[in-house]
């Protein structure tokens, strides 16, 4: 892997509510805002007190805040997006995807910010045309614009071959609305039947799982698709009848506080061309921070 800046920020998160730490409830919508505020748009703790709802009641969504504190995460970079989604040799060659079942990934992938651009060669990749890649790459420049096309992507193509997948990439809010009623799988059978290929080998790698369960089996999920110690790019699931009433919405939100929970950084990245996976992202106003761009030969 190589990267154009090689400076890496941190920085650190704190659950706040009125508790110290615990889930706001709200009881009424519109106290909404005061909540949002408090994770650092100028509302002081004075507003939280009138806020808290009785749970007991059903009092029904539960606002859980994140603001600048003292939980360690990382700060997104391309860097981190790729050693989420690969394992690494120690010349930064990807040696595979990140995941239980690994594949062998992209023969070489470039991911950009608006500030920064890194990239990965496959270690496969003949050392000679290794080096031509990695010439190319290093004139690659940042990009604001998530639908850029790199400068030398025709050239990529031709070295290699093959076919190239691109798209945006995101990160979560500050603050988000966690739903009631989810259930953390443990047990490949909750999944058996409406989800195929799981097998209970993988669970604990996929894990934290986010589930709505209908019946006693999964009918949405999220899951870590690719997770290493200091990020985890989300995977999602519906199944098709359940479809189009915001349950993948509401269990990805879920899982992305769980990973932040971890000290791990929660990462949402899919194609143009998934317009389901777009729509999720819209949905939780998720906030684009770079372009994946590869090629698989």
């Amino acid at each position: 892997m190589r990267t154009s800046h090689r400076s890496q920020l941190r920085f650190a998160l704190e659950l706040v509510s009125p508790d110290e730490g615990e889930t706001v409830a709200v009881e009424h919508e519109e106290d909404v805002d005061e909540v949002f505020a408090v994770a650092g748009f100028g509302t002081t703790r004075s507003h939280l007190p009138g806020l808290a709802g009785d749970v007991s009641r059903g009092a029904g969504r539960k606002w859980t805040v994140i603001k600048s504190g003292s939980m360690p995460a990382a700060v997104f970079t391309p860097a981190l997006q790729l050693q989420t989604l690969f394992e690494l040799n120690a010349e930064g060659r990807i040696v595979s995807t990140r995941e239980p079942n690994p594949s062998p990934g992209p023969a070489f992938a470039l991911v950009r910010s608006s500030i920064d651009c890194a990239w990965a060669i496959r270690a496969d990749v003949p050392d000679e045309l290794a080096g031509e890649l990695d010439r190319l790459a290093r004139e690659e420049g940042a990009t604001s614009n998530s639908r850029d096309t790199p400068k030398h992507a025709e050239r990529y193509l031709e070295l290699l071959g093959g076919e190239t997948e691109c798209g945006p990439v995101f990160t979560f809010p500050n603050a988000f609305v966690e739903f009631s009623g989810l259930v953390a799988i443990e047990d490949v059978r909750l999944l058996e039947g409406n989800f195929h290929g799981w097998v209970s080998d993988e669970i604990s790698g996929r894990s934290p799982i986010l589930a709505i369960v209908e019946d006693g089996k999964a009918v949405s999920i999220c899951f870590c698709a690719r997770r290493s110690e200091r990020g985890a790019e989300a995977g999602v699931e519906t199944m098709t009848s359940f479809r189009a009433r915001g349950l993948g919405t509401r269990v990805t939100a879920a899982w992305s506080l769980a990973i932040t929970a971890s000290g791990r950084m929660p990462i949402y990245s899919t194609t143009w061309s998934n317009g389901a996976s777009l729509g999720v992202a819209r949905k939780l106003g998720l906030i684009p921070c770079a372009t994946d761009w590869s090629v698989f030969s």
